[in-house]
């Protein structure tokens, strides 16, 4: 079982590799050259930049937790991999990913701040969720963590839907939960909800999410336990 985990990881790792090498290479290239733009609007009165280095990895986890389901379970299987090890190497390497690209985005942060201070660079701001908090490392780290992860158990999930039982079946569950979103708008709730969080936040409701997102992906076992290679279309 333990080789079989470990197998399973490293081929993960292996597949997903260059889609992630170029992913954050584009990422820092952005980087780079909105610090150069903020650089140049020193002169500028009132001339501030902005970045958020969270929202594209957001974005990233969720693209490839809805990938990983074609991508990786059918070959996975054919290699003669139990459904209990895919259920299990998937948890971890989702969970392994938003803890090293949660801590990746919290040093970059860190460096890059240190180095405006060094060069006098005070109109380049970072947009994050933790200073709505208390913005330190470990605020951000557990903030992104979770997202991340609640992210690619919910794509992870609506790939499994998709692939067991078509366009027709994840179709019409995505639009029972537009549906349900829009009369969430409609009727003010998702409105009061959001409200709600946003006078009372605080680093327990993103451990809360973390717990959310290992329920959803505790679900995720129910259509693992009877995939198959073949995909439903």
């Amino acid at each position: 079982m333990k080789k079989q985990l470990k197998g399973l990881l490293y081929f993960y790792v292996s597949d997903f590799r260059y889609s992630m090498a170029i992913f954050w290479t584009i990422l820092l290239s952005i980087l780079v050259l909105t610090m150069a733009v903020a650089y140049f609007l020193l002169s500028i009165e009132n001339g501030m930049m902005a970045f958020s280095l969270t929202a594209p990895i957001y974005i990233y986890c969720a693209i490839l937790g809805f990938l990983s389901v074609k991508e990786a379970i059918p070959f996975s299987i054919k290699m003669g991999a139990t459904r209990r090890n895919l259920f299990i190497s998937f948890g971890i390497f989702f969970l392994s990913l938003s803890l090293l690209f949660s801590t990746i985005a919290s040093i970059l942060q860190e460096a890059v701040s240190y180095i405006n201070s060094i060069v006098g660079m005070d109109n380049f701001h970072f947009l994050h969720l933790a200073y709505f908090l208390e913005d330190t490392w470990y605020s951000r780290i557990v903030i992104d963590t979770s997202i991340m992860f609640f992210l690619f158990s919910v794509m992870f999930m609506i790939g499994l839907l998709f692939y067991k039982y078509g366009l027709a079946g994840g179709g019409s569950v995505l639009g029972i939960l537009m549906v349900m979103l829009l009369l969430g708008i409609a009727k003010g709730w998702v409105f009061d909800f959001f409200k709600e969080i946003y006078a009372t936040i605080d680093i327990t409701y993103f451990l809360q999410l973390i717990g959310i997102a290992f329920v959803i992906y505790l679900l995720t076992y129910i259509f693992i336990r009877r995939i198959t290679i073949w995909k439903v279309k």
